[in-house]
């Protein structure tokens, strides 16, 4: 199993476009690195890939991690699944909206909150729509079989009241069907339940929720679930010691944002990381390894294998 971090900053990236704190001036001088929007892709034999969650950005991403790169009239990209309907996480939708049968998974309020926006992407290409939370989870071409599992968290912001009461976010846990190798996505945490206890515990690796390390820097705590604290994630973390634990959508209130920090040393003493965008791993049985993106990555040679469409004819709409 390969995944590739595409993005790891929080909603609007990091700088924020209309931040003029100290860390978002020391990303735009270049003192700190940038981080776009969370997104991932993870794939099991490196050809059929899936994105994990689609942020707005998510055109730059793709171009900056070659592996994702289409051939000549095909694409990588098999779809889409879908942690939950905040915006940075579906914008990227309309940017995939010509690439003809992809498939998205998700929740069924997530589907239902999307349900004009999937009328008006029909309109570009067929696209398939899946209930994400289907009894007995699904399996991915590329041999990868996905169960997705609620955990507590609100709603998006516009999504009418009377329907806050739904299941609006979930955690996917992927296994890789020939190393049996487990990788447990969970970008947004608001608490940490038994349940995500359990699939931590199996896995082996992680990408957590690490939008705040402090609980202070929330104007609504209540939403992600600190890094710090004794009840914060990386003193639970500290019980699964096995497991690799990457840390993604950092906002920019975030110390962790600053390789220098003491809050960087501090997560990085207990074996947690925090990665850059573009950084790539790899569970292998047996193994863990982590692969960094090439600084100047070629484009891989055409292949005669059919694939799907990449795209309608290039200038069209």
């Amino acid at each position: 199993m390969r995944v590739v971090l595409l993005g790891t900053g929080a909603g609007g990236g990091f700088p924020r476009w209309n931040c003029a704190c100290v860390r978002c001036d020391a990303a735009r001088d270049g003192k700190l690195p940038a981080r776009g929007p969370e997104c991932a892709a993870v794939t099991g034999n490196s050809r059929d890939w899936w994105l994990l969650n689609t942020s707005p950005d998510i055109r730059t991403q793709l171009g900056a991690a070659s592996a994702l790169w289409p051939g000549p009239r095909h694409t990588p990209v098999r779809g889409v699944l879908l942690t939950d309907a905040e915006a940075n996480h579906v914008a990227g939708l309309a940017v995939l909206r010509d690439a003809p049968g992809l498939k998205t998974y998700a929740a069924p309020p997530v589907l239902a909150a999307l349900a004009r926006a999937r009328t008006a992407l029909g309109r570009h290409a067929p696209w398939e729509w899946a209930d994400s939370l289907a009894e007995g989870g699904f399996v991915l071409a590329g041999g990868l079989v996905v169960t997705a599992h609620p955990v507590p968290g609100t709603a998006p912001a516009y999504v009418p009241a009377r329907l806050k009461d739904r299941h609006w976010v979930i955690v996917y846990r992927v296994e890789d069907l020939v190393t049996g190798r487990v990788l447990v996505y969970a970008p947004r945490v608001s608490t940490w339940s038994p349940l995500l206890d359990d699939l931590v515990a199996t896995a082996d690796g992680v990408i957590l929720d690490g939008t705040h390390f402090a609980p202070e820097e929330s104007p609504e705590p209540a939403r992600h679930l600190p890094v710090s604290g004794p009840t914060g994630s990386l003193a639970t973390l500290a019980r699964h010691r096995h497991v690799r634990r990457i840390y993604t959508h950092l906002a920019d209130t975030n110390p962790l944002l600053d390789p220098a920090s003491q809050a960087r040393a501090l997560v990085t003493e207990a074996g947690v990381e925090v990665l850059p965008d573009g950084a790539e791993f790899a569970l292998w049985r047996g193994a863990v390894r982590l692969m960094r993106p090439a600084p100047a990555p070629t484009r891989p040679a055409a292949t005669a294998e059919p694939r799907r469409a990449a795209h309608a004819p290039c200038g069209s709409e």
